[in-house]
């Protein structure tokens, strides 16, 4: 049995067609026919019934397909991470980030990235709904920036700093930083905010700043998307709690006002990742994460 009859039978599988498959393949139908046959053989097991007209899986071919489909994603994955090991400091590093960085902080790492590794190709996500961890752990991105640190036994985090959590509201919102109370003062207002139903972990962040005033925000339209919710903001239609962060977007139409809350940036890593270029990256990451504590004390 090799992975080339592997991949044959996965195709056929979900073609369910020996000359479509052939084609997919680039082999000829006998040739397929042939390896299938072979595999069949050395099995002991029929996948697949078939007729002049018609190719159906067995059930334990259907059993396989979703069997080997897993195994075989597993080792494009693992063999994707060999070659980013052979590759070096000129390779591909892929990072995760929330939007709130990609004002200040994440602009910065990249031009040291580019000063210092020129050769380095940068692949940027911003996952919304996707589970960090599960990115981390299938491979699927190399390093993750988040609010809140990866509790898992495979990934290793380090925190790079913590800053204000801000009320924004318009620039000719009647409450500023001089009259401000706390955020009581807002009960009343329409929240442009991330739907509090939802497990992320600024959702959660919002649900306790709520809790800790005691009243539940009028959530007039819900979004994850923080320079969505600025635009909105500017243009007079609600109120927001976002990280100090998008300040620096110098959107001149809204004004930002300091909560007594922080929220911090983490980077997470997996722990067998012993490239080069990651440690690097890290290390990179560590050290302008050290600038940025001194900027929010």
């Amino acid at each position: 049995m090799t992975f080339q009859q592997i991949r044959y039978f996965l195709v056929l599988a979900e073609e369910l067609h020996f000359w479509k498959t052939a084609e997919k393949v680039y082999t000829s139908q006998s040739s397929l026919s042939r390896q299938i046959q072979a595999l069949e053989e050395e099995l002991g097991i029929t996948l697949f019934e078939r007729d002049k007209r018609n190719v159906k899986l067995t059930d334990a071919g259907i059993f396989l397909k979703k069997k080997w489909g897993d195994l075989l994603d597993e080792f494009d994955r693992t063999h994707q991470h060999a070659k980013k090991i052979e590759e070096g400091s000129s390779g591909l590093v892929s990072i995760a980030y929330p939007g709130s960085i990609s004002y200040n902080y994440l602009p910065e790492l990249l031009k040291i990235f580019s000063e210092e590794k020129p050769d380095l190709k940068v692949e940027l996500m911003e996952p919304i709904d996707i589970s960090i961890e599960n990115l981390l752990t299938n491979y699927q991105i190399d390093l993750a920036f988040s609010r809140n640190k990866v509790l898992n036994s495979s990934v290793l985090f380090e925190k790079l700093y913590a800053e204000p959590v801000c009320l924004v509201v318009p620039e000719n919102h009647w409450l500023t930083a001089d009259n401000f109370v706390d955020l009581k003062d807002v009960k009343n207002e329409k929240f442009i905010i991330s739907g509090l139903h939802h497990t992320t972990y600024f959702s959660s962040l919002l649900r306790n700043i709520f809790n800790t005033y005691g009243f539940e925000p009028q959530t007039h339209i819900e979004s994850d998307f923080g320079s969505m919710i600025l635009n909105l903001i500017s243009k007079g239609l609600g109120i927001s709690i976002l990280p100090y962060s998008f300040q620096f977007s110098l959107n001149s139409k809204v004004r930002f006002i300091k909560l007594p809350e922080n929220t911090e940036l983490y980077i997470n890593w997996r722990k067998n990742d012993n490239r080069k270029i990651t440690q690097d990256v890290i290390n990179y990451s560590i050290n302008l994460g050290k600038n940025y504590r001194k900027k929010f004390v």
